[in-house]
């Protein structure tokens, strides 16, 4: 017999708690197989693809693209045993129900009951899309008056409800277990049979003892961005789903409503868009709002003549072990860090206060700053500090290429040691970088202009950049930052002073 498996959403990196669907690389009537790829996510760190670990037929999508869900929700259904028998009879699918079982959890193998179902409430099924099964609508809280579905004779089948009493019976079901009327439940629940009142009106008559109304994740989501109270709604759909067009018309009731004078508001509302802050950009944020008010930012600059380096770089590209490297400003800046650190390894330590103590690293983990459509993200170069000047030219243009694609994988991102941002790429001289959480100090580099410069008391036209230092005063004193950004600028100004460190 078919039997039913809903895929959680995994945790992609140590610490995440959320993700955003992205898309999904399957439809429901698809057959997948052990490892295939189902969905791409967005965590707060990266875009990361999902495989699947069973082999069956998708039957339903939980989810839908653009939507956050916690990790361990679910998020897909599949049927591991597709070309299985169907249940005997729908008899003897009733009396599990009969006795307050739940068939569709059961056969769904995740131990939910259709009638609680708390564990699932954000992301609840309706049964699978191939079969077309309907799901009944949930038991109200203890005490309502209203039967429960199993003593109501309702029958299970696959993951929601089949064959459940008319929504027109609920009431008069109600009325007579219940003996007297609730306190506080409105006079609709304790109208008599011939109202013809729908089924979820009296069970949501209790909304405030627990009932969570039926409606698609689509839906909620429509519901909270449109600031409707899903309990005040009855739904016009199956079984009392409430669905978009239920939402809709209570969002715009208001505005049908609302007094003249609302317009202004209005007419500034529609010129507005709000986009939720989420993903990369969410972790950015808090990121560096921790890093801005923990550790004590100081920011040094420096203009530097940087001709000798442009004209080397012309150099170099005509060199065999230059072929088919793009050899950029950047790759000289990241060497000359690499250098520079080790005459200055404070700027390649951190401070450790739960320790009480300094960590220096013997090691560089360069990371660099690339702009992608989703925010900020900083991958690593591990070891920068043992390659050479075409090896780092060749891992910064992969590692900048793959985070554009936004296919930088979380790993990828953990353990900076220093971080290289270059706000000059924007045509933008300077800037005061924040420092990565986990580091000491940022360096930005600025964009290359030919400005009037003095070389041996003559005036010329020069290439000259900007550089800005920022560094943690509790690891790096004014002199250490100081002598650590003039050997960046004397490296970038004149790579002939490589030999010398």
């Amino acid at each position: 017999m078919p039997e039913y498996k809903q895929f959680p959403l995994a945790d992609t990196a140590e610490g995440l708690t959320e993700a955003e669907i992205l898309g999904w690389k399957v439809q429901p009537g698809d057959e997948v197989t052990v490892n295939q790829i189902v969905v791409e996510v967005e965590t707060a760190k990266a875009a990361v693809e999902l495989p699947i670990p069973w082999a069956g037929v998708v039957t339903e999508l939980l989810v839908e693209p653009g939507q956050t869900v916690e990790v361990g929700a679910p998020i897909l259904t599949v049927d591991v045993d597709p070309h299985g028998t169907a249940p005997a009879s729908d008899d003897a699918a009733a009396q599990p129900a009969a006795n307050g079982a739940s068939a569709g959890g059961a056969a769904s193998g995740d131990g939910s009951d259709a009638g609680d179902g708390d564990e699932m409430k954000p992301l609840v099924g309706y049964g699978s899309k191939t079969t077309s099964t309907k799901r009944r609508p949930r038991k109200p809280a203890a005490g309502s008056g209203s039967g429960g579905a199993g003593a109501n004779g309702t029958g299970a089948n696959g993951g929601g409800a089949n064959g459940s009493a008319p929504a027109t019976q609920a009431p008069a079901q109600s009325a007579p277990q219940s003996g007297a009327p609730q306190s506080g439940v409105p006079a609709a629940a304790q109208a008599p049979a011939t109202s013809a009142a729908p089924a979820s009106e009296a069970v949501g008559s209790d909304a405030r003892g627990g009932y969570v109304p039926l409606a698609k994740p689509p839906v909620r989501k429509l519901a909270k961005d449109l600031g409707v109270d899903l309990r005040s709604l009855t739904g016009s759909g199956d079984g009392g789903v409430i669905t978009r067009e239920d939402v809709q018309h209570a969002g715009a009731a208001p505005a049908e409503q609302a007094p003249a004078q609302a317009a202004t508001s209005a007419d500034a509302g529609a010129r507005e868009h709000r986009v939720p802050i989420k993903g990369v950009r969410k972790a950015t944020a808090e990121a560096m709002v921790h890093s801005a008010f923990t550790a004590p930012h100081v920011t040094e600059f420096l203009t530097v003549d940087v001709t000798p380096m442009m004209e080397l770089r012309q150099k170099l590209k005509s060199h065999p072990e230059f072929a088919g490297v793009k050899l950029t400003p950047l790759a000289f800046a990241a060497k000359a860090v690499c250098l520079a650190a080790k005459r200055t390894p404070e700027v390649n330590s951190l401070w450790d206060g739960d320790a009480g103590e300094i960590v220096f690293k013997d090691y560089v983990h360069l990371g660099i700053a690339a702009a992608t459509p989703r925010g900020l993200v900083v991958p690593k170069v591990r070891d920068a500090d043992g390659m050479s000047l075409p090896e780092l030219a060749g891992a910064i243009e992969e590692l900048t290429a793959t985070a554009r694609d936004g296919k930088t994988q979380p790993a990828d991102m953990l353990n900076g040691t220093f971080t290289i941002t270059n706000v000059g790429v924007f045509g933008v001289d300077t800037g005061t970088p924040i420092i990565n959480p986990g580091e000491s100090a940022i360096l930005a580099v600025g964009a290359i202009r030919d400005m009037p410069w003095v070389v041996d008391g003559e005036l010329a036209v020069r290439k000259v950049m900007q550089l800005s230092l920022s560094f943690d005063h509790r690891v790096i004193d004014g002199q250490q930052g100081s002598q650590f950004l003039a050997d960046v600028g004397a490296l970038m100004s004149d790579p002939a002073m490589a030999i010398t460190f």
